[in-house]
């Protein structure tokens, strides 16, 4: 949405076209939100602002077929080593010699992905941040391999879309999410310990800290499967790091199918 929102041609790529069809009218939908503020007074230039939107916009099922006439791959899908390395291996047989890849990961070693190409110079982390047409930040991942031009490509393009680019190395959870995880484990380990109810915690923090959301209310909207799936991640990187240790409680809720927001129940429960 964003990227056709400031004039790039976009292919959004995925599984089927069931998904492609709800993908498609979501952006309508989030485009009219962005339209109501942008163009409070100019409805015409409002449309037309939406129309020129979404004619940059295509949508296929094939991601092979579609790589041929691209600059710039990112990839979003599932946060799961194997399943991303498949895809970027094939399709670094169909890639332009030119063309950068870059994963959206949050979690995963941006090297590690990279390493099952042949494009490593050319390969590179842009992790945008939820909601993406609210967000203004984006992290611009370089590793060890990653060359300047590649970096500094990956740096405008963040630019051109309208964002504020950070950059840092390829470490677990880059600069948000390092800091934030901990954080939120902290919060579960604070309420573990019967030391707060999670409710004083969000309040605290929010009232305290100046947060939007507390740490309990993050972790129901991020998903407490993605967040266990992290925290998980990193734990089996680095045994020894107590920030980085499972919750029992987290573990549970997971077990239990109680994901927060998505599945209507995690450590709140939603209608």
């Amino acid at each position: 949405q964003v990227a056709a929102a400031s004039g790039h041609t976009v292919v959004l790529v995925d599984q089927s076209d069931e998904i492609l069809k709800k993908s498609a009218k979501g952006i309508e939908e989030s485009l009219k939100r962005v339209t109501k503020k942008k163009f409070a007074d100019k409805p015409e230039a409002g449309a037309e602002f939406i129309e020129k939107t979404l004619k940059n916009l295509t949508t296929s099922t094939d991601a092979v077929a579609v790589v041929h006439s691209t600059d710039l791959v990112i990839e979003a899908i599932v946060e799961n080593q194997e399943i991303k390395n498949e895809l970027f291996k094939r399709l670094d047989k169909f890639a332009p010699e030119h063309t950068i890849f870059a994963s959206n990961t949050s979690s995963l070693q941006i090297t590690q992905l990279a390493n099952s190409t042949t494009r490593q110079d050319r390969f590179g982390g842009l992790h945008f941040f939820n909601p993406v047409p609210m967000m203004k930040l984006v992290e611009v991942i370089k590793t060890p391999m990653t060359s300047q031009k590649t970096f500094e490509s990956l740096v405008d393009f963040s630019k051109a879309v309208g964002k504020s680019p950070v950059s840092c190395k390829d470490t677990p959870g880059f600069i948000v999410n390092r800091l934030l995880v901990p954080y939120m484990m902290e919060a579960v380990r604070l309420f573990e310990r019967g030391d707060a109810s999670k409710e004083d915690i969000d309040v605290a923090m929010k009232l305290g800290a100046g947060y939007p959301m507390g740490p309990f209310e993050l972790l129901d909207y991020v998903g407490l499967d993605t967040s266990k799936y992290i925290i998980d991640g990193w734990h089996s990187l680095e045994p020894n790091n107590p920030l980085f240790a499972p919750s029992p409680l987290l573990d549970k809720l997971v077990e239990e199918k109680k994901l927060g927001k998505k599945t209507g129940e995690g450590f709140y429960k939603y209608k």
